[in-house]
């Protein structure tokens, strides 16, 4: 179930809050050990920055951004 969540500075490490709707959904308990899929949000300018140089099509372009957003 992809979530969406900020991290937060928590000592000398990042954290990140799950939300309650999610833990109760999924019966995630304290000390349990749960498995994290990280996928960071794509910078836009990036994307921008392909178009202008390679001047795709619409559809290409829209099949590189879900290549990246499943990694």
């Amino acid at each position: 179930m992809p979530i969406e969540v900020q991290t937060r500075k928590w000592g000398n490490s990042i954290g990140i809050i799950i939300p309650k709707e999610v833990v109760e959904k999924e019966k995630i308990k304290e000390n349990q050990r749960i498995i994290v899929n990280i996928v960071k949000e794509a910078d836009l300018s990036d994307i921008f920055g392909m178009i202008k140089k390679r001047k795709m099509s619409a559809q290409k372009m829209k099949d590189l951004s879900r290549k990246e957003w499943e990694r």
